[in-house]
């Protein structure tokens, strides 16, 4: 029999979720290793918080296995439920609650010894910088303070794995940044799941990127992974003026992948904006603009290499996923 320690803190396999026979989630698989920081995205409707409720236990599948820690959900709930922490959208928080009470008593529900409680207590207002509110009204916090005071609740208990419903939301540019480094300090000592629409927000915190559609997985990977496996190439903005007749020729001989995607009318200077696209990941402006240079037929005012984000990956993600559906419907 495998050590329960040595299993990944979450897995699923063909997971199935349907209501009136409608697949909300289809045949979904899916790995987190324990310490790793896991960012789950997809459109409304894409089948993410259906998901989520099944991993917590809130929602029974129709078909497929879960397990956290090798403890299956379906049917230890109880235990899976001492393994997780769990941060739903729009937390409900008891707003007539000081903090330190509120954490006192999440601590008691969650079996924390009362000899280690107060102790820990003290650790997650320290980690989630509250230190300074312990003795306030919830109510009467900021949406900063609440989501954090959410978050301190979630990791109380010092769960394996913890998951994250959209923990971003509402905040301003500030609480965002703060609620981002307290994610990131959990990285290698719990398993972390985040659903959220802030895509940047995703791509500086998460180690790696699960995105779904129509209830399937489209996409897995580092976002850098994805950004190879969707886009597929690398892309440099030119602003080049001269005769451009003979560039696709000179491009060629520096790389024979280089093509020319979009060109600009020429503005007042006579300046064009070129995009090149290549399939070659390693850096090659060096060499681009070295042979571009050494030409007397063109002058050169800008070279860079455009860096695709996680939107630009998500959308064309899911733009894939809508076309192979729409195409499967009009061949019926």
């Amino acid at each position: 029999m495998s050590d329960p320690n040595s299993a990944p803190a979450i897995e699923v396999e063909n997971l199935v979720k349907t209501y009136s026979g409608v697949a909300a989630v289809n045949q979904v698989s899916f790995t987190v290793k324990r310490g790793e920081i896991l960012g789950f995205l997809g459109p409304n409707g894409a089948g993410k918080s259906t998901t989520m409720r099944i991993l917590t236990g809130f929602l029974p599948a129709t078909s497929g296995v879960v397990r956290l820690c090798g403890v299956p959900v379906a049917s230890e709930s109880d235990k899976v439920k001492r393994l997780i922490g769990y941060m739903p959208e729009n937390n409900p928080l008891p707003e007539d609650m000081r903090v330190s009470e509120y954490l006192y008593y999440r601590g008691r529900l969650k079996e924390v010894p009362r000899k280690r409680l107060r102790a820990r207590i003290d650790e997650v207002l320290e980690l989630c910088d509250l230190k300074r509110v312990r003795h306030r009204i919830i109510g009467k916090l900021s949406k900063g303070f609440r989501q954090r005071v959410g978050i301190a609740e979630a990791i109380l208990a010092e769960p394996p794995v913890i998951i994250m419903d959209e923990p971003t939301i509402g905040l301003d540019p500030h609480q965002i940044l703060i609620v981002r480094d307290l994610i990131s300090s959990l990285r290698g000592r719990m398993a972390v799941i985040i659903s959220s629409h802030i895509l940047p927000e995703i791509e500086m915190t998460c180690d790696r990127v699960l995105i779904i559609n129509q209830g399937r997985v489209v996409a897995t990977g580092t976002p850098g992974e994805l950004r190879r496996e969707i886009l597929g190439h690398s892309i440099y903005k030119l602003e080049i003026a001269g005769d451009l007749s003979g560039l696709p020729a000179l491009l060629n001989v520096v790389e024979p992948s280089l093509k020319i995607t979009d060109q600009s009318e020429p503005d007042l200077q006579g300046f064009c904006t070129l995009r090149l696209a290549t399939e070659r990941d390693d850096p090659i402006g060096e060499s681009l603009l070295r042979a571009l240079t050494a030409d007397s037929r063109y002058r050169i005012r800008g070279l860079g290499q455009e860096h695709p984000t996680l939107e630009d990956v998500f959308l064309a993600a899911t733009k894939r996923t809508w076309e192979i559906v729409d195409a499967q419907g009009a061949s019926k």
